[in-house]
């Protein structure tokens, strides 16, 4: 009872402090004050100032009314799993660790037989003598060739990409979906995205090159420093294969199976052998990035959702950003 009084006592004694004092931050202040610094990250990539970009990110990082999910995604323990266990969490690694493309396979397929067919019918209307038609047989292989050998069949992927996209709302509607999971576990595991493309047209459009696909780019110096170096921490190899795998892993939760991504497989097997990984080794890692990725998309697939959406819209980076912080529950993370 004594101790209360002193207390009151001592209050007593202080100076009067008026209430204007004190200033309350409110969630619509924070988020104005997260959207203004996510505009001008916005503005670095823009200029291509990656490192001026992921320096506003980290210092947003973790801070109350900052980045709360940025590279704190809860992941599992690295540890040799088996294919059982993954079967136990619901996941048959066969239905997406070898990706075919059968939408733009057919695609391609009825292409081919149109183009027999149109030839034919040339033949017919025209009178083409054989001697016209090896020329002009001669002249689309050369075409065919030059496409392979100079852009590395960019003319070809640009032509049924195109045609995906527009005839097929599902071809559509599954990059997009990739593209999301990409950045999404990107931005989970801490690496920043730097900019996305859903279409080949639009790919050609922003960096003016064939050889480039559609997909989505990240803020990655720090890994090819490592790189460079000849040694790759632990850590950057687990955030990149995971990263590598987010796509046809989406693709594997929402329709079973996955067609996109073999690309991005083919690059993380292509890591592994260059890091001298054995295959016991490179099947641990894969296996753990497999987990530790699908159970992350489970976890938030309505901030992947809300995101697919802001992509299908063409936002910006920052705005792609602020949609994950404002869709993820802080016991989610």
């Amino acid at each position: 009872m004594g101790t209360l009084v002193s207390y009151c006592n001592l209050s007593s004694s202080l100076p009067r402090l008026k209430l204007s004092t004190f200033r309350i931050v409110n969630s619509s202040e924070v988020k104005v004050s997260r959207r203004q610094v996510l505009e001008q990250v916005d503005k670095e990539l823009s200029k291509e100032d990656e490192r001026a970009a992921l320096s506003l990110v980290k210092d947003l990082q973790g801070k109350p009314g900052g980045l709360r999910c940025f590279g704190a995604g809860r992941q599992v323990p690295q540890r040799l799993y088996t294919l059982d266990e993954l079967r136990l969490n619901g996941i048959e690694t066969s239905s997406f660790l070898s990706p075919v493309d059968a939408t733009l396979g057919s695609i391609e397929r009825n292409l081919q037989l149109a183009a027999i067919f149109g030839g034919v019918a040339a033949w017919n209307a025209f009178g083409f003598s054989q001697q016209q038609v090896l020329y002009i047989s001669v002249g689309l292989l050369f075409l065919w060739t030059l496409d392979s050998v100079s852009f590395n069949g960019g003319v070809g992927s640009l032509v049924l990409d195109t045609i995906g996209h527009t005839f097929s709302q599902k071809y559509h509607n599954r990059v997009i979906q990739h593209e999301a999971g990409h950045f999404l576990i990107a931005y989970l595991v801490g690496i920043l995205p730097r900019g996305y493309t859903l279409t080949s047209l639009e790919a050609l459009q922003k960096e003016g090159s064939l050889n480039i696909q559609a997909g989505t780019s990240f803020v990655d110096f720090e890994f090819l420093e490592e790189v460079n170096t000849g040694k790759v921490s632990a850590t950057t190899l687990n955030r990149f294969s995971c990263i590598a795998l987010a796509g046809v892993a989406t693709e594997y939760l929402l329709y079973g199976y996955a067609e996109g991504g073999l690309a991005d497989i083919n690059k993380l097997d292509l890591l592994l052998k260059g890091l001298g990984f054995t295959q016991k080794k490179a099947d641990s890692q894969v296996r753990w990035s497999v987990l530790n990725t699908i159970l992350l998309l489970r976890r938030h697939e309505v901030a992947r959702a809300k995101l697919a959406e802001a992509m299908a819209l063409g936002k910006s980076v920052g705005s792609c950003i602020d949609i994950i912080e404002d869709n993820i529950n802080e016991d989610d993370i």
